[in-house]
C-alpha cells in the first residue's frame, strides 16, 4: 500500500478506497496528532462539498473524532477556503474538509487544516498515517462524559461571504457576470457574494443534487461558460471547481483566462499600488513560460515551487509573500486567507477590471501564453512515482528534453491525487508539442501498465 496522503489530503473512490472505516480512523488519528499538545477537550470543524458520499464520510469522520474525546462542529456544505478561514476565526483546534475538489462524483477526499487554517506539512500527515498503520497504538478512547459531541452550525457560510466582501469591497453595479458553480460548494456563496456587491449574476450549474458535481461543468469543463458569456454579452465569466478553492475566468470574447493570467493581472495591479509584498509572486514549475517572462518585463520576482498549492503556501510563508498560486486556478491571497480561494480570486480580478476600466481581454494581454500541451498517462497508482525506473521511459524523456532545450521545456510528474503521470511540453509549435506529448504519454502508459 502506498502513502495515504497525496498533494491534497487523502483521496480515492468513496466506499471502495476511501471507506467509512478509513474516514473514522483519519478522524481518530487526526484529532490525536493535531491536538496532542492540548490540555483541553479539542474542537474540530468539519465541512464538505456537495457530493453524495459526503454525508457518509463526514459522519464516519466525526464519529472518529468523538471516539477519541474531541468535539466536532459540523458546518455542512461549504467551500474549502471557508473551512480554512473559519477554523482560525472560531479558534477551533483544527479543520477538516470532505471533498475531492475537481474530481468526479465517485471520488471523495479528506484534508486537514491546523488551528491557524493551514494545510498540514508532510511530517504531520506522516504522523497521522503512522498511527493508522499501527492500529492507533497509544491513543486513548475515553468513556462516559469524556466522549466528544457534535454541534451543527448553519451560519458559517454567511460569515465566509461577509469576510470575502469586506476583504475586497468592490462595487460591481452594472457588471453582468456568468458564474459556473460546478454543482459544488460555490453554488450559494459565490452567487450571493457577487449579488451583494451589486453584480447582475447569471448562475449556471448551481443546482447540485449530490451526483452532478464537476459533471461537464466548472473549471475543468469551460466550453459552456465560454459560449454563455458571449451569448449573454457579459463582461466576464467565473468558473469554480467542486470545492471552490480554484477559479478560472472567461473574458468578454469567450476566451479562457487561466490562473497564471489571473495572477499576472492582479499581481501587476497590486505592485502598482504598493500592495505586492517584496514585488514577488510564488508559482509552481507548471506555470507557463510566458508568466515568468511577464515577471521579468514587469519587475516582478518569481519564486518557483514543486506542484501543489500547499508547496506554494509553504514558500509564501517562508518569504512573507502576499500572492501565489497555480495555473489551474488555485490562487492564494495570504493577507486574506490561508489557502487557495476561488471567491477571493474572483473579487480581486473584478476589482482590477473596475479600477482600471479595462475589459478582461485587454488586461490578459499582460502576458503571452506560450503554446503548452498537457497529456495524462493512466498508470497504476502504486507505480506512478517510479516512472523513471523504466529505461525506455527515461531515455524518451531525455531525448525530448534535448530536443526542446532553449526553445521550450519538458516537465513530467506524477499526479498527487490521481493514478496518472502528467506529461507537459511547452514550445513554439502547438501541433508538434501535442504530438510529442501524446507519444510520450502513450509510451509511459503502455510500459507501466
Amino acid at each position: 500500500m502506498g502513502r495515504l496522503f497525496g498533494t491534497d489530503g487523502v483521496r480515492g473512490i468513496a466506499n471502495e478506497e476511501l471507506t467509512p472505516l478509513l474516514a473514522m480512523q483519519l478522524g481518530q488519528a487526526g484529532a490525536s496528532v493535531l491536538t496532542k499538545e492540548n490540555k483541553h477537550m479539542p474542537t474540530i470543524m468539519v465541512g464538505c462539498d456537495t457530493r453524495i458520499s459526503g454525508d457518509m464520510l463526514a459522519n464516519a469522520l466525526m464519529a472518529g473524532l468523538c471516539s477519541v474525546g474531541a468535539n466536532a462542529v459540523y458546518v455542512g456544505v461549504i467551500p474549502t477556503p471557508a473551512v480554512a478561514y473559519l477554523t482560525k476565526k472560531y479558534k477551533v483546534d483544527a479543520g477538516v474538509v470532505i471533498s475531492a475538489s475537481h474530481n468526479t462524483v465517485e471520488f471523495n477526499g479528506i484534508k486537514f487544516f491546523d488551528g491557524n487554517g493551514y494545510k498540514l506539512p508532510d511530517e504531520l500527515e506522516d504522523e497521522i498515517e503512522a498511527l493508522i498503520r499501527n492500529g492507533m497504538k497509544g491513543v486513548e478512547f475515553p468513556s462516559g462524559s469524556r466522549v466528544g459531541k457534535i454541534k451543527y452550525r448553519t451560519d458559517a457560510r454567511e460569515e465566509y461571504i461577509n469576510h470575502a466582501v469586506q476583504s475586497v469591497p468592490v462595487d460591481l453595479t452594472g457588471m453582468k457576470i456568468v458564474v459556473d458553480c460546478a454543482e459544488g460548494a460555490a453554488h450559494y456563496t459565490s452567487v450571493e457574494a457577487l449579488r451583494q456587491l451589486g453584480a447582475e449574476v447569471v448562475a449556471i450549474h448551481n443546482m447540485p443534487d449530490g451526483t452532478n458535481i464537476n459533471s461537464n461543468c466548472g473549471s475543468t469543463h469551460m466550453e459552456e461558460i465560454q459560449a454563455r458569456v458571449v451569448f449573454e454579452k457579459a463582461q466576464v465569466g467565473l468558473a469554480f471547481d467542486g470545492d471552490a478553492d480554484r477559479l478560472l475566468a472567461v473574458d468578454e470574447e469567450g476566451r479562457i483566462v487561466d490562473g497564471d493570467q489571473i495572477m499576472a493581472i492582479v499581481g501587476n495591479h497590486m505592485k502598482q499600488q504598493g500592495k505586492l509584498k517584496k514585488d514577488t509572486i510564488v508559482a509552481t514549475v507548471m506555470s507557463n513560460l510566458g508568466f515568468f517572462l511577464m515577471g521579468e518585463k514587469e519587475g516582478i520576482h518569481m519564486e518557483q515551487t514543486k506542484v501543489g498549492d500547499r508547496y506554494v503556501l509553504e514558500r509564501m510563508r517562508e518569504i512573507d509573500a502576499s500572492l501565489g498560486g497555480e495555473q489551474s486556478g488555485h490562487i492564494i491571497f495570504l493577507d486574506e486567507n490561508t489557502t487557495g480561494d476561488g471567491l477571493l480570486s474572483a473579487l480581486h480580478l473584478l476589482q482590477v477590471m473596475v479600477e482600471t476600466g479595462k475589459p478582461l481581454s485587454e488586461l490578459s494581454k499582460i502576458m503571452t501564453v506560450m503554446p503548452q500541451a498537457l497529456v495524462n498517462a493512466k498508470v497504476p497508482n502504486h507505480k506512478k512515482e517510479n516512472y523513471m525506473d523504466y529505461p525506455e521511459i527515461a531515455d524518451a524523456i531525455q531525448k525530448l528534453t534535448d530536443k526542446f532545450a532553449g526553445e521550450g521545456r519538458v516537465l513530467i510528474r506524477p499526479s498527487g491525487t490521481e493514478p496518472k503521470v502528467r506529461v507537459m511540453i511547452e514550445g513554439k509549435d502547438q501541433k508538434m508539442i501535442e504530438a510529442e506529448a501524446h507519444k510520450l504519454a502513450d509510451l509511459i502508459q503502455n510500459v507501466m501498465l
